[in-house]
């Protein structure tokens, strides 16, 4: 049973979306996301259009996990191609990078509902990001998104308990960001070393991890991190010797473990709180 709290935030999230009526949901197969796409669509039918918006930025595990997610839900979704590793400002990697793919991405978004004919596109922001370095919040605000998971007053832990409510699979899943997350500011982001990364990741699921990022700094340095829970697990030779031999024939020479371990937007500690400011 959902606690009395979180339960009327649930009913408040129906209530926005059935004042909506219908909608177009960026849609990425992360926790937020897909209880947003599944209180929609058990609202609103096939008046909630879930887009998936494919590019190098995204894992691919990420990606297929979010189309067996949409059909299992039986909503109606769409794929659609992002070209934001063509944007030159993206591809110089400042600190406001990720308002050049919001915008890339909202701008496609507002295609589709155009085309559609239907009156509002949503995103799966909540309460957690507001006091977050988040640039794309600007771009969210450019073009009119509505965050219905936000407007209900939904944090994370609500998040988990209404999709765990709900059977969901994604409830007790990692946090994840998109590829372009994993370099560091001014370090230019190509097609090639995003898929360098995502093999990077992929092996590192593999291996059965589930809490990590592999960073990518200067062209042959690969810094990993791993949960505290986790940690442990990587000091074991096989895993070990399987890691720095899979990542050498990547085109990595270093790899390297953080002690500090995982910890989410890890590369904007080096941003000071001017800089924040200046880019928000």
């Amino acid at each position: 049973m959902l606690s009395q709290e979180t339960s009327e935030k649930y009913q408040r999230l129906k209530s926005i979306l059935q004042e909506m009526h219908s909608l177009v949901i960026g849609y990425s197969g992360g926790v937020d996301s897909t209880l947003l796409l599944k209180v929609a669509c058990d609202l609103l039918g096939s008046k909630a259009l879930a887009v998936i918006g494919k590019s190098e930025t995204y894992p691919s595990a990420e990606y297929r996990e979010a189309v067996k997610l949409a059909t299992s839900f039986g909503a109606r979704f769409i794929e659609v191609q992002t070209e934001e590793t063509d944007i030159l400002k993206f591809k110089e990697n400042p600190p406001d990078r990720c308002y050049f793919c919001k915008t890339e991405l909202f701008g496609k978004l507002m295609e589709i509902a155009a085309q559609e004919e239907i009156p509002w596109i949503a995103d799966g922001t909540i309460t957690d990001d507001v006091g977050d370095f988040r640039p794309g919040m600007k771009a969210k605000k450019e073009n009119n998104v509505r965050s219905p998971l936000l407007e209900a007053g939904l944090s994370k832990n609500d998040v988990r308990e209404i999709s765990k409510y709900l059977n969901l699979p994604t409830w007790n899943k990692p946090s994840f960001a998109c590829l372009s997350s994993r370099f560091p500011y001014g370090f230019g982001i190509t097609r090639e070393n995003l898929m360098k990364v995502d093999k990077a990741e992929t092996l590192m699921r593999e291996l059965g991890f589930r809490t990590f990022r592999v960073r990518h700094h200067d062209d042959k340095t690969a810094r990993i991190e791993i949960g505290n829970e986790e940690m442990q697990r990587f000091f074991n030779d096989e895993i070990r010797d399987i890691v720095v031999t899979k990542f050498k024939e990547l085109g990595f020479t270093y790899i390297t473990l953080d002690l500090q371990g995982f910890r989410s937007g890890s590369m904007n500690e080096v941003l000071t709180a001017e800089t924040k400011r200046s880019y928000t």
